[in-house]
């Protein structure tokens, strides 16, 4: 009851904006940190796999590590239909559990002591979800390459790690570190995350690929990639010392990514520039081309951006300046600080991970072409706002937000630099959030509180008006005898978001402060007013009537 009443007075504030969700039962026990999560902390999990491609199937076991943090006796772990728990052990001894939906419920005999470590082991199997269109709709993506040779790799942002292997599937709680441990045909090679210890060849014409993740991982960062692959490898004089590259394609485009992939180095002396040092120093960062687009897999970040600049050819800024640069290789790299080093809790914080990691786009732009260069391509972005719903989701249901996260995200924090007007002041906030959030999942609150204090400006109306309201805000203006008056319109209750605006489009741009209230101005011979571009807002002359 207590479950469903929290539930209703979440959702209330989405209905009052007109916008209406039918969760279910599924979706809370996903989304939530029910009682049965909420006792106990992973510490480490070593996920061992058996790749079948032949009849696509996958079997193999989880051990996962856990401290005991309050008393509990009754552990929730996760695993999609169809995939199965075939049985669960502590200490030898197998365990009772039930099912519910993609939730099992496992009842633990050993009294639970709170400052223990202790651990399971989870055996599984099963044909698991086949990706419909991955990496948006996700799951295992079982393909070829052009000679016939098996193609094959996971994607489950949104979808979750439990469509491929048992774990406790929700992104407030993560492995201090993780052992993968994957057993593919002999002539495949897998690619995971973290470094590769060691690969045994084994008497079935099977080969296992052992890898060792050193840092905290998010469940749907854990990736599997299977192919006949070429490998090379460099190193990258970073902050923290040399950092480990290692790049993995199919054969026939190898000379096309030994070109394409020199992005890599410029990519990260961008990042590190802007946010710090690359977070896993001690994972090492590989790019790993796939069967489909790419996603932002800690340390083992995967590529399939067809080795064309833009995104799969394409300007999505519709300037130019996006066909400079490989949109995969910047934007799902660029996901490292924003995604695997700050992680949100719940996804419908999820503009945390793609708003900064849009942003970044902007960043690794102008390093390259000039402050107006990265300005126009976020400006020219904005054409693929769609102002449709709140950029935050509902919480606790597993329910992201609007696609808005991107691109107006993205135009948010670059409206945010405009009211810092210190461009080493922002420079030093972003490196702080990664340096005060190293490692952790974190809350939009966190996020807000921590851009504020270092900041010292008002954000919150900024924050309100942009992640959770779908208007554009209207600077409205009068013009009366001897100036100007003007106004916010169009806006939450106390946005009050410092402008700059020029008269008759023409400079010099001077800042004002608008509010609510209307203000005036002095000035002489203005027919219109317009608002700094950098600035996502409307400008209105309206009467004086």
């Amino acid at each position: 009851m207590t479950r469903l009443l929290t539930l209703c007075l979440l959702v209330l504030p989405f209905l009052a904006s007109g916008q209406q969700y039918e969760f279910t039962h599924d979706d809370t026990l996903r989304g939530t940190i029910t009682p049965e999560r909420a006792w106990w902390d992973l510490a480490f999990y070593h996920l061992k796999v058996r790749v079948g491609p032949k009849d696509s199937t996958l079997s193999g076991s989880t051990l996962i590590r856990y401290r005991v943090v309050k008393p509990g006796q009754t552990m929730q772990l996760d695993l999609q239909r169809p995939m199965r728990i075939i049985r669960v052990e502590q200490d030898g001894q197998p365990l009772t559990f039930r099912q519910d939906g993609n939730a099992y419920f496992v009842k633990l005999s050993k009294l639970q002591q709170p400052g223990q470590t202790e651990s399971v082991t989870v055996q599984y199997a099963g044909k698991p979800r086949v990706a419909k269109r991955p990496p948006w709709d996700g799951g295992l993506v079982w393909s070829h390459d052009k000679d016939g040779n098996w193609f094959i790799a996971t994607a489950c942002q949104g979808l979750g790690a439990s469509a491929w292997w048992p774990c406790k599937d929700h992104m407030y709680d993560e492995p201090d570190s993780m052992a993968i441990s994957v057993t593919v045909p002999e002539d495949l090679t897998d690619v995971s995350n973290g470094r590769l210890r060691k690969v045994t060849t084994n008497p079935d014409h099977t080969r296992t690929f052992d890898w060792y993740v050193a840092n905290p991982i998010n469940n749907y960062g854990v990736n599997l990639n299977i192919a006949r692959y070429e490998h090379w490898e460099e190193k990258y004089p970073g902050e923290k010392g040399s950092l480990a590259l290692n790049y993995y394609v199919l054969p026939q485009n190898l000379d096309s990514a030994r070109v394409q992939f020199k992005q890599v180095p410029q990519m990260l002396k961008v990042f590190e520039h802007w946010f710090g040092p690359y977070p896993f120093y001690e994972d090492g960062y590989k790019l790993v081309e796939t069967p489909y687009l790419g996603m932002e897999h800690q340390s083992s970040v995967t590529y399939g951006n067809r080795y064309k600049n833009g995104y799969l050819g394409r300007d999505l800024s519709s300037t130019g300046w996006g066909l400079k640069w490989d949109f995969i290789i910047v934007h799902e790299s660029g996901h490292e600080w924003f995604a695997n080093n700050i992680t949100y809790k719940d996804i419908a914080d999820m503009w945390i991970h793609e708003s900064f990691t849009n942003y970044s786009e902007n960043l690794y732009t102008e390093y390259y072409w000039g402050k107006a260069a990265g300005a126009q391509y976020v400006i020219g972005c904005r054409a693929l706002i769609r102002n449709d719903k709140p950029i935050i989701g509902v919480y606790n249901v597993n329910h992201a937000g609007s696609g808005d996260m991107y691109y107006k995200g993205g135009t948010m924090l670059h409206m945010i630099r405009q009211l810092v007007n210190n461009d080493e002041k922002w420079r030093q906030v972003l490196r702080g959030m990664n340096k005060t959030f190293y490692h952790q999942t974190v809350t939009t609150q966190q996020i807000e509180q921590y851009m504020i204090r270092e900041t010292r400006l008002n954000l919150k109306p900024v924050f309100d008006q942009y992640l959770r309201d779908v208007r554009i805000p209207v600077l409205e203006y009068k013009l009366v005898s001897g100036g100007v008056q003007y106004r916010w319109a169009n806006c939450v209750p106390g946005f009050d978001m410092p402008v700059k605006i020029c008269f008759n489009e023409t400079g010099p741009y001077q800042q004002i402060q608008p509010t609510a209230q209307w203000k005036t101005l002095s000035a002489k011979g203005v027919n219109t007013v317009t608002a700094d571009p950098n600035y996502y807002v409307l400008s209105k002359g309206v009467s004086n009537m």
